[in-house]
């Protein structure tokens, strides 16, 4: 069952949630949103969280997980 968790990543502008966009959709099995004001990204996934989180840094920013939603 896929899981949705809640990660802040420092996103400043639409470039950064454009990178967080394409990192995210070459995972190919997940659904995502994100909230570039609040800085917010939610992953609707069954993989592990230290993977999601590694998968979200590299697009350079810092990365928060902040649970469950």
């Amino acid at each position: 069952v896929a899981t949705t968790h809640e990660f802040e990543v420092a996103m400043t502008c639409e470039g950064c949630s454009g990178a967080v966009t394409r990192i995210l959709n070459k995972l190919g099995d997940v659904k995502f949103e994100i909230d570039l004001p609040k800085k917010l990204v939610w992953i609707e996934s069954e993989k592990d969280i230290e993977f999601l989180t590694e998968t979200l840094k590299k697009c350079g920013k810092e990365v928060k997980y902040n649970g469950t939603k």
